[in-house]
Order: C-alpha cells, then sequence, then structure tokens
C-alpha cells in the first residue's frame, strides 16, 4: 500500500507540474526505497541527532553535533525542543551562552559523551573515517536505538562562505585535496558572505545585549523587526530592512527569510530549519533564544525588559548568538589569510580577466582591493549629479543654441577631468573604460514646479520657457529614444567635452608617472555608420588636445553592444572599434522586450510557474541573448582577430554568466566591486573546467 501509494503521487497534477517545471523527461519515472527502521524514541537508552565533522559556521576543525534523548530525527531539525550537545566541550560552550551553570549543565543537558560515552566515541571515529574517505566535511545524521549506534546517512555539508574557504584551505595545507580541487569547492556565490560589514567594534561596545541564543550562522545584521514571511516580504519591497523574529520557523517561512537582513527563533538549536536554512542563504542568524517572548498576535517581542513592537530596529550578530537594542553601526570587513589565498589561486589558474564597473575613485579603489585588473565601465552621468554639477548639466540642457551649450560644458570639464585622473590613479597600469553619456536628458532636469522656477531664476528664463523645454524632453519610450550615441550625434559638442576630459585627465597622470591606458566607450550603437559618426568626433578631439599640448598618449575607441543590430552587424561595426563591451543589461532587455524597470511585476509569476527558470536580467539568458553576443564575438574577431572583447552588464559578477564569457574566449568580464571576488572564481573555475 505505501509502494502504490508513492506512486500515485508522482502522477498527481502537482507532481506533474513539478517535473514540467524542472524539465524531467516522463520516462524518467519514480522509485521507492523500502527498508528497515530504528527508533531513537523507545525510551532513555536510545537517541537520535545530527552531527559535523567540522563546525559548518566557522569552517573550525571541531566535530559537533546536536542530540535528543527518547525522541525521532524529525524533532532534532524541527526546533520544538532544544536539543543537548554531543560533546563536553560544545556542550559547555552552549551552558555559557544560555546563563546555565556547569551543575545545571550536567544534570540537565549533559552531552551525548557524558550520558552514551560508548556510542559518541564511535561516532565520533566513524565521522574521522568519513571525512577522510570523502576528503570533505561531513553533515551525519545517526539513531541510537537501545544502547546501539546506527548511522543514517552522510553528505558534503551545507556550510558558510567563510567555513567553505576554511575548510577547503586547510584541506589543501594537509594534502587532502590539491589546487584545482579547492577552486572547485568554492561556491562563487558564497563569497558575498565574507564581503559586507560586520559591526563596528566601538560602537559594540556601547550597544546594549537585550538578548542571547545560538551563533547560528555568522555575521551582523540590523533591521525593523517583523513576525511573518508575509510582512517581511511586503517591507522588503518598499526597500525596508527587516528583522524575521520567528518562535520556530518552518519551510513556509523561507520567502520571508530570503528577504530578511537576519533571523531570530526562540526556539530551535544549530540544526534547527532556521540555522540550516540561514546558513545556506548566508543569512545572519541567532536561534534558541529561549528568554524572549514572542507574541503574534499583537506582534510583539519582549527581550531584555523592552517590547519591541513590529518596526522597531533591533541589531542581530550571527557569530556570537547577541541580540542588540537598535541600530548597531557597521565596518568594512578586513580581508586576508584564507580569503587571500583563494584569491592567489584564482589568480594562478584565470584565463579571463575580471575588471570592475566603477564610478569614482573610491569604488575603483576597493574593487582594485579585491583585485581588479581595470575598469570595464565607469558610467559618466553618474559624475553629473554631484554638487554643482547638476546646474552645469541643465544649463547645457536648456540652452537654445551651441554656443551656450559649449558654455555650460566648459564647466563641466575641470569636474569630469579630476574624476577621470582620481580614477586613472587608482587603476594604474590597467586598463580604463569610460562610457560616453548614456541615459536621455530629461533625467537630468527638474519635474517639480518649484524646483523648475528656481532653475528658470538661476538661468535667466521664465518659468513658462523652463517647462516648455522639460516638456519637449519627454519620451513615450526613453530607453529606446533620444539617448547613448544618437545624443552625441545630435550634440556633437558633448562628446567633444567627454573626449577632452578623458584626454587631459590621461596627459596630466602621465606627467605623473602613472600608466594610463584610456578606452572611450560610444553607447547604444547599431549601425556602422553610428559608430563612425562618434569616432570621428572622438580622433580629432584628442588630435587637437595632444597638439596642444605637444604630447600624446594611446587610448582606444569602442563601442558598447547592446542592440541587437550591433550583435548582428558586428562584423562592420569592428572596423571601426578596438574593442567591444557587451553590455547585457539593455541587450537582454531589448532582446527581450522586457522592461527592466516594469518586468519585475511578472517575472516573480513567470518563475514561480515554470515560464523561466531564472530572471534573466540576474543570469544570462545564454540560450537567446548568449547566442546574440557570441555571434557578436565571432563577427567582430572574424573582421578584426585581435578585438579586445569584454562584458560590462550585471552579468558580469555572475558565475554561470561568467563562465559562459570566459568559454567564448572573452578578454575580460566587469562587475560591481564587491562582486570582484566571486567573478575571479568563477573565471579561474571556468578556465579549470575548460
Amino acid at each position: 500500500g505505501g509502494i502504490c501509494a508513492v506512486f500515485d503521487s508522482w502522477m498527481n497534477e502537482r507532481a506533474i507540474l513539478y517535473r514540467r517545471m524542472n524539465q524531467i523527461p516522463e520516462e524518467w519515472g519514480t522509485a521507492v526505497n523500502v527498508q528497515a527502521m530504528v527508533y531513537g524514541n523507545m525510551g532513555n537508552n536510545s537517541a537520535t541527532g545530527v552531527a559535523f565533522s567540522r563546525d559548518a559556521a566557522t569552517g573550525e576543525n571541531m566535530f559537533n553535533g546536536e542530540y535528543l534523548i527518547n525522541a525521532q530525527g524529525e524533532d532534532v531539525v524541527a526546533g520544538i525542543r532544544t536539543p543537548q550537545q554531543i560533546t563536553v566541550e560544545g556542550s559547555r560552550r552552549w551552558a555559557a551562552l544560555q546563563g546555565i551553570s556547569e551543575d545545571d549543565r550536567k544534570n540537565k543537558y549533559p552531552s551525548l559523551e557524558e550520558s552514551m560515552p560508548d556510542c559518541a566515541a564511535e561516532l565520533i571515529a566513524i565521522a574521522n573515517r568519513l571525512e577522510d574517505y570523502y576528503k570533505d566535511m561531513q553533515d551525519m545524521e545517526f539513531t541510537i536505538q537501545d544502547g546501539k549506534l546506527w548511522m543514517l546517512q552522510t553528505r558534503n555539508g551545507k556550510r558558510t562562505g567563510a567555513a567553505m574557504v576554511k575548510i577547503a584551505m586547510d584541506l589543501l595545507r594537509a594534502g587532502q585535496i590539491d589546487e584545482k580541487t579547492t577552486l572547485m569547492r568554492m561556491e562563487p556565490q558564497k563569497l558575498d558572505e565574507l564581503l559586507h560589514p560586520v559591526f563596528d567594534k566601538a560602537a559594540l561596545k556601547r550597544a546594549k545585549v537585550v538578548a542571547k541564543g545560538l551563533p547560528a550562522s555568522p555575521g551582523a545584521a540590523a533591521g525593523q523587526v517583523v513576525f511573518s514571511a508575509e510582512d517581511a516580504e511586503a517591507w522588503a519591497e518598499k526597500k525596508k530592512k527587516v528583522v524575521l523574529v520567528r518562535i520556530e520557523t518552518s519551510p513556509e517561512d523561507l520567502r520571508g527569510m530570503a528577504v530578511a537582513q537576519g533571523i531570530l527563533t526562540m526556539r530551535g538549536g544549530m540544526t534547527s530549519h532556521a540555522a540550516v536554512v540561514a546558513r545556506g542563504m548566508g543569512k545572519c542568524c541567532v536561534s534558541g533564544a529561549g528568554e524572549i517572548k514572542v507574541d503574534y498576535k499583537a506582534k510583539t517581542v519582549e527581550m531584555g525588559g523592552k517590547v519591541y513592537k513590529e518596526g522597531d530596529w533591533i541589531s542581530l550578530n550571527g557569530s556570537t548568538g547577541e541580540v542588540y537594542d537598535g541600530q548597531v553601526p557597521t565596518t568594512e570587513p578586513e580581508l586576508g589569510g584564507d580569503f587571500g589565498a583563494i584569491m592567489n589561486l584564482a589568480a594562478k589558474y584565470t584565463k579571463t580577466l575580471v575588471r570592475t564597473n566603477a564610478d569614482t575613485p573610491r569604488d575603483a579603489k576597493q574593487a582594485r582591493n579585491f583585485g581588479a585588473q581595470g575598469i570595464g565601465l565607469c558610467r559618466t552621468e553618474h559624475m553629473f549629479f554631484e554638487g554643482d554639477r547638476i546646474k552645469a548639466v541643465r544649463e547645457m540642457i536648456l540652452s537654445n543654441d551651441v554656443d551656450g551649450r559649449r558654455n555650460a560644458l566648459k564647466k563641466l570639464l575641470p569636474m569630469q577631468r579630476g574624476d577621470f585622473e582620481g580614477i586613472f590613479e587608482a587603476m594604474d597600469g590597467y586598463g580604463v573604460t569610460i562610457r560616453l553619456l548614456d541615459p536621455p536628458l530629461h533625467e537630468f532636469v527638474p519635474h517639480q514646479t518649484a524646483t523648475q522656477k528656481e532653475l528658470a531664476q538661476e538661468m535667466g528664463l521664465t518659468l513658462e520657457e523652463v517647462k516648455a523645454k522639460v516638456d519637449s524632453l519627454e519620451e513615450f519610450n526613453p530607453m529606446l529614444g533620444h539617448r547613448g550615441c544618437r545624443l552625441g550625434i545630435t550634440y556633437p559638442e558633448i562628446t567633444e567635452m567627454q573626449t577632452r576630459a578623458i584626454i587631459e585627465a590621461a596627459l596630466n597622470m602621465k606627467a605623473r608617472g602613472i600608466d594610463v591606458h584610456p578606452e572611450i566607450m560610444i553607447p547604444l550603437v547599431g549601425t556602422l555608420k553610428e559608430i563612425q559618426n562618434q569616432a570621428d568626433v572622438i580622433n580629432i578631439t584628442a588630435a587637437k588636445v595632444f597638439e596642444e599640448r605637444g604630447e600624446s598618449v594611446p587610448y582606444k575607441v569602442g563601442t558598447m553592444i547592446e542592440v541587437p543590430r550591433a550583435a548582428l552587424t558586428a562584423d562592420q561595426i569592428a572596423t571601426v572599434a578596438d574593442f567591444f563591451s557587451f553590455g547585457t543589461n539593455d541587450l537582454t532587455q531589448m532582446t527581450f522586450g522586457y522592461s527592466r524597470d516594469d518586468a519585475p511585476k511578472f517575472l516573480k509569476f513567470y518563475k514561480e510557474h515554470g515560464i523561466i527558470k531564472t530572471d534573466p536580467f540576474e543570469v544570462l539568458d545564454q540560450e537567446g541573448v548568449g547566442q546574440l553576443v557570441r555571434m557578436g564575438v565571432e563577427k567582430g574577431r572574424a573582421t578584426k582577430p585581435e578585438l579586445k572583447v569584454g562584458i560590462c552588464g550585471e552579468h558580469g559578477g555572475e558565475p554561470s554568466s561568467v563562465k559562459f564569457c570566459a568559454k567564448l574566449g572573452m578578454n575580460y568580464v566587469s562587475c560591481s566591486p564587491y562582486r570582484v571576488p566571486i567573478a575571479r572564481v568563477a573565471a579561474a573555475q571556468a578556465a579549470i573546467e575548460d
């Protein structure tokens, strides 16, 4: 009957939909495994538990685990009962965190080593044997039935990013795995956990501890208290940072956990649902904080003598298990040691360079500290919004003739030049790709009457004149409108000013001994004549500057391939371009016909119902968009074999997309500073797989 029930369940509508969503062939069918059971709930001489051959949170080479007397396996992970520790050392640590005396610990919460010493010794010996065989940290489940140990299963254990790095490097140093295996053990996305801020040490000393629990998943998190997954999602959509507080978590809470900064639970141990899921997600988590009182109906949590309502701020330290009152400030993490060793291994094996998308000298320096080898995208428009610059930009836009625009651009020239100097200095010795102005001009003008009135007074214009100009810039579909190279073609003085700023900055830094490699990128090109027009303006302007200064500097002129037509005619465009950089954000938008701003409204539904597997703006669509990228690379290099090719869309830091680009033979990928280490490891893995 049990066997038939399983087969019947495989044929119901939900199962059929699951198979279709996950593309499981019908002919695969299913299987039923039938085996005898052992029971951990046959009295006080029986138990069940979960153990790890190393610490899943820190990677420390320390056997640890939890068990429950007279219980079944589900009881340990459900978080309904607080489990006991397997080792004496682990038990003492746990008691200290809970404020329990040594005598009470021994009497009420003895370790397995104390309550069933023979079983504990056998379990530890088996754990060592399993890790030695699999050459990786093991996650094991066991049952003790009437004093006899039974092993139920073992698998490579889930771990935090910090533990992943430490365990791999420890095994490498012990000679159990080689360098390539060490790199392949990395889950690139998990490195993200090591790169984000931690609590400021000075602020932490002043912070008030209001509760203590188990350090289930390390890290620092601060957010506003919410009590349900639904509320967590709703608040997160409004760009609010939240901490999900639950009595205990279940699979129904997954979506809330995914968007929360951290998770706090009243019940549960280090292997409860909240702890395991949080570690897998790289989320900060404090579990088993038994002293707190959660009231779902009133939406309150009482701890440290204070009642916290929904929306109140708390901070979690997932490395110590402490909960703090209010919002504790954070500082940048200190990287080195094993992390640095992994980065060195990545550099040793990778064939694809990793650049960064950076618009300021500060971002450029941060990326270089993470190992970036140049800038793949510097968005010049981001510089236009700082300080008084926006006034000069608006003056340029509101001018009715070329002379007026040139006068306004003269004010911007020294500002842009100064920014470029700082970026060239930060990237001494590496290439810097600077994209000319890309967004439509309406993004730079005020749309509220009060601001328009202020601008009119500054410009000596009437409010009606300003309104008329702003209205004239409005477009039905601005992302496909007057932007990119179309701006430079219509207003060549903009391209002239930006080119002059780039070249003058390069010459100034060269005079200071900085090794500069400027690369000027023309955005949104779709035809040969568009790139030719802008390349002519750039080259003529550069020649003028060289003549004025009596010296020169090598530079490249290239384009961003982000319009499908550019990929289709890449062989023509390559006759002018020195390099291609694929802007996969817009290329994805135009290929799918999905608006980047509006698609989230339906993409979530699409994923849930199997229409798409992943968000194409997060993971490169290799089947469709990827074929345009492949075509662009092949056609471009057919015309110009030495053509430098890279990618600078958000996909440049996503591991599977990085590997795709590496296998196409791209020279580099470019991503945001904090994704540089992720891309470096993914690129090294691609080289090893190749």
